[in-house]
């Protein structure tokens, strides 16, 4: 599922993101949402999630 769109992440789903540290490589973390952080229903970049692991990143894949 595409990781643009607010309505597609719930706290609680299984995603795949991209940290800060890891934008230039594209390396992908996986991990459980618990908090959605951007309030707009898209984002071109990804929506910004916490995972449960404490994580910040923005949402590239939702599985």
């Amino acid at each position: 599922m595409d990781g643009t769109i607010r309505e597609n992440i719930k706290p609680g789903s299984k995603v795949a993101i991209v940290l800060k540290k890891d934008q230039r490589s594209g390396i992908l973390t996986e991990g459980v949402v618990k908090d959605l952080l951007t309030k707009s229903p898209k984002h071109h970049r990804g929506i910004k999630v916490r995972l449960t692991d404490g994580q910040i990143g923005r949402v590239q894949e939702v599985f």
